[in-house]
């Protein structure tokens, strides 16, 4: 699974949003609005991964257990389908 090209995440007075650029401004309506959690998640996500990399991302850096990590990776992705943010 990849993000959509011209999609970034930048940090605007303490909070965390996607935004469209370029052609992408066309279908990617708005912006989306992440916590750290879910910034950590873009970021490991637009370096390339699986689910179960996104999960020992959150393992390391919160403590959860991997079940937990799991469930908040499955509504991270969730969310991303549903604002149109995953090229699948």
């Amino acid at each position: 699974m990849k993000l959509k090209k011209d999609l970034v995440l930048r940090q605007v007075a303490g909070s965390w949003v996607v935004v469209a650029v370029g052609p992408a401004c066309v279908s990617f309506d708005g912006m989306l609005t992440l916590n750290d959690s879910g910034a950590l998640l873009w970021r490991t996500l637009s370096g390339g991964t699986n689910r179960a990399g996104l999960t020992a991302a959150l393992t390391a850096e919160y403590e959860v257990t991997a079940e937990e990590a799991g469930r908040d990776v499955d509504k991270f992705l969730e969310t991303l389908r549903q604002a149109g943010c995953l090229a699948e």
